[in-house]
């Protein structure tokens, strides 16, 4: 590197350090609470700094997630809570983002931190005495950037890093890396950060914990009674908070268009032009890194979303939609993979039982049922009052739901749906050999269908999350309104 360049790292750095706290300032004002990762990483920022020596500390964070979820705002929040209540001087915290860097110098991850550290902190890595954070958003514009991550990770224990990216910054660690690293997933919005980011609500404690719990045991009637009693707390807190419509209302809001927090104070069809905004980017941007398709392929990409948008959730064979497209079968799957680890979609298999393979097609879902409702306004074929289609984004809102639980607190759980004739919507392995069914109560359904799976799988209970007003249990039928549900 000649001295011109090192020279324009230098101011560059010396930028992001003096911006940062302005930057900061401007992106939370209108930003009321905290979202559920925040709390994870502030507790491994806290135990970073009260652990002398960091031995015991988790300081090399990856934090995944689809575009727009809001890991950006994240990190704000992490370095606001860094300066104004720990107190750490600006100058050890320094944040930038790596598709910034790329465009304006060409340089690498490593780069910047090396100036940060030798140049403004006059030491190396291998030397350094004082704790510094180095927060780095859109990471995967680095090709190294898991590289330089362990390497600084095995310097020295006084660096805290936190690495955001897309969805696929998962997939981009390398074994070493990953041995060291803490994954934090970012999910679009539940109902409740919904209310926290746009309301202020202060839930009670351990409300989404009090739901999970009614899922999985729901034959304990302790349980079943601490979630009514949250329910009841949340409630309360619902009627306090100004809000000039019904909650129903406002969760209807959440469920069509306010699903990521960049659509909080906006209409409905600024929303949707945002998201579907949004999934183009994902594919261009993301979709395409992951894996080499040629540029033709876009457009098919494009009409498989388009497709699974508009079919309610059943299973997708490859081959319908090879034959739909007019593409091969593998193309087909190829895609499906790439917008999967892209995580603008996620499947769900069929249950066949220990050992066995069922030979029928997996359902898709969009990570959002917002998504879904954005694809289908893009397509003209968004209706409010449509309840077959409002009912295709609640059963994206209970999978989506699942998913969260599963990659967020409970990763040994399974999540299958019930590939009999008119089975259940959902079958849940505990990972203790239960199952679960869990049925979407929306329309004309009745209760044949969950009694008949409880009966195949010898099941102990079963939920049904429906438009009831209340949770309640039934025999061995536990009943959750979609809006409790959705605060998991």
């Amino acid at each position: 590197m000649n001295i011109d360049e090192k020279e324009h790292l230098l101011k560059y750095t010396f930028e992001k350090l003096s911006e940062a706290p302005k930057l900061v300032e401007t992106h939370l004002k209108h930003i009321h609470g905290h979202r559920n990762a925040y709390f994870e990483l502030k507790k491994h920022a806290d135990n970073f700094m009260k652990d002398e020596n960091s031995e015991n500390a988790e300081r090399l964070i990856v934090l995944p997630g689809l575009r727009g979820v809001g890991k950006t705002t994240i990190v704000f929040q992490i370095y606001n809570y860094l300066t104004n209540e720990k107190k750490i001087p600006h100058d050890r915290i320094l944040y930038f983002s790596a598709d910034e860097l790329k465009a304006y110098l060409d340089k690498k991850i490593l780069d910047v931190i090396d100036t940060f550290i030798r140049d403004i902190h006059r030491t190396s890595p291998t030397y350094l005495e004082e704790k510094l954070f180095i927060f780095v958003d859109e990471a995967h514009y680095d090709p190294e950037w898991s590289e330089t991550a362990k390497v600084l990770f095995d310097k020295n224990r006084k660096i805290f890093m936190i690495f955001t990216g897309s969805s696929a910054l998962s997939l981009e660690l390398n074994v070493d890396a990953a041995r060291r690293a803490t994954k934090e997933i970012v999910f679009p919005m539940n109902f409740s950060e919904y209310l926290i980011l746009k309301w202020g609500l202060i839930l009670p404690k351990d409300t989404s914990e009090s739901v999970i719990n009614l899922i999985f045991h729901s034959n304990d009637d302790l349980f079943v009674e601490n979630a009514i009693l949250k329910e009841t707390e949340l409630i309360k807190k619902l009627l306090s908070l100004k809000i000039r419509k019904p909650i129903e209302e406002e969760w209807n809001d959440f469920v069509c268009f306010n699903g990521f927090p960049f659509t909080l104070n906006i209409t409905q069809t600024e929303s949707h032009e945002k998201i579907y905004d949004m999934v183009e980017r994902v594919v261009e941007k993301d979709v395409f890194s992951i894996h080499s398709f040629n540029i033709n392929t876009r457009n098919i990409v494009f009409r498989i979303l388009s497709f699974l948008a508009l079919q309610p959730p059943g299973g997708t064979s490859d081959a319908k939609l090879s034959k739909y497209l007019g593409v091969s079968p593998t193309l087909v799957q190829n895609i499906l993979n790439a917008i999967e680890n892209a995580r603008l979609i996620f499947s769900i298999k069929p249950y066949g039982g220990a050992g066995k393979t069922i030979r029928k097609p997996w359902k898709y879902y969009f990570l959002s049922p917002s998504i879904n409702a954005a694809m289908r306004s893009k397509l003209g074929h968004f209706n409010i009052s449509d309840r077959h289609m409002f009912g295709v984004l609640l059963e994206t809102l209970v999978a989506s739901s699942l998913i969260r639980m599963k990659e967020t607190s409970n990763p040994f759980m399974g999540i299958f749906y019930d590939p009999q004739e008119e089975g259940v919507d959902f079958l849940i392995h505990d990972g203790e050999g239960n199952i679960i069914p869990i049925e979407v109560g929306y329309g004309e359904k009745n209760k044949r269908q969950i009694e008949k799976a409880i009966k195949k799988y010898n099941s102990k209970w079963g939920v049904i999350v429906s438009e009831c007003k209340r949770i309640k249990k039934e025999g061995n039928l536990v009943y959750i309104p979609f809006t409790i549900f959705s605060f998991i």
